[in-house]
């Protein structure tokens, strides 16, 4: 599971404004790992001699320091696994209380933010340079561009002509609540604007991990086969809306479109399921009306909100 799997550890983490081009470190990434007794360290000693030499915890008793917090666990106090899988429930409970923290400011402020996963390749980025393109004039549109590195996207983005914060992840596969609030302050999105999250490509890890959003678009590509849902069902199982995307392409692949949407409803009933081109516009009309809707929708939700407030203090 990616919450101790290692992929974002040590990570460097990195946030950049690309209208001011100031980068800042976001965090440091050294998550909270189990450590046994029951292995061999090497340490170097300054005994003037610059060498080093290998001796078991069990052989005598001795203080060492380590660069970071770690928890010790005792093989005959806990099982690994159980400590692996209590670990993981600490941090997602974590990034959960964190996404509803999210979740309320965007309410509050009448903000529509869309989480967008995919895997790389699928038309993420082009598909937001076409939404800002065709709505910007109707719409204020603010986008968290994320990727393990560079900001080749997000300076496309900002070309479109929305406001964009890159979050580089290092190695780390997905973004995390935290980081989303920490985007956002950077990224100052207006009272009602829409805020686009484009998450690191990936299938896997992203539906873990809640970062206060009102729904998740998955994009799946006409180029990557129609057996993806069933591949990864925890992704398409999570979202609220399923793009699928390129179809322009269609007459030069043996792809059965007919059969990747049956796929998609096996793992998902609820999900809208556009069919678009994000290179030729075809079927954008489709998702830019669905757009509209979860727009209004939280607009009402807030007027509601409100009104119950009063009442209550009535």
């Amino acid at each position: 599971m990616c919450t101790t799997c290692g992929c974002s550890t040590g990570a460097k983490t990195t946030l950049t404004n690309l209208e001011t081009g100031k980068t800042s470190p976001l965090r440091d990434d050294t998550p909270a790992h189990i450590h046994h007794h029951d292995h061999h360290h090497e340490h170097v000693h300054s005994d003037g001699k610059g060498h080093s030499h290998g001796h078991d915890h069990h052989d005598h008793d001795h203080d060492h320091d380590h660069p970071h917090d770690h928890t010790h666990e005792h093989p005959k106090h806990r099982s690994s696994s159980a400590s692996i899988v209590e670990l993981e429930a600490r941090v997602l409970e974590k990034n959960d209380r964190l996404a509803d923290v999210n979740r309320a400011w965007f309410a509050g402020r009448e903000i529509l933010a869309l989480n967008i996963v995919s895997s790389p390749g699928s038309g993420k980025t082009t598909l937001l340079e076409r939404t800002i393109l065709d709505l910007k004039s109707r719409n204020d549109l603010f986008v968290l561009e994320g990727d393990q590195a560079t900001s080749a996207d997000g300076e496309r983005i900002r070309s479109a002509g929305a406001p964009c914060v890159q979050i580089n992840t290092g190695t780390g596969c997905h973004l995390e609540a935290d980081m989303v609030a920490r985007g956002i302050e950077e990224l100052r999105p207006t009272f009602g604007s829409v805020v686009l999250i484009e998450n690191v490509g990936n299938l896997v890890c992203p539906a873990l991990f809640d970062l206060g959003e009102r729904s998740k678009i998955a994009i799946l590509s006409v180029t990557e086969g129609e057996d993806k849902p069933l591949k990864y069902p925890h992704m398409f199982r999570a979202a609220d809306v399923v793009l699928l995307n390129k179809i322009d392409l269609l007459p030069h692949l043996e792809f059965d479109l007919k059969k990747a949407i049956a796929n998609l409803g096996a793992v998902n009933t609820r999900a809208t399921i556009i069919c678009l081109s994000a290179r030729t516009g075809e079927g954008l009309d489709l998702w830019y009306a669905w757009l509209r809707a979860q727009n209004e929708a939280v607009k009402r939700n807030q007027e509601i909100a409100r009104a119950e407030t009063a009442d209550s203090r009535s």
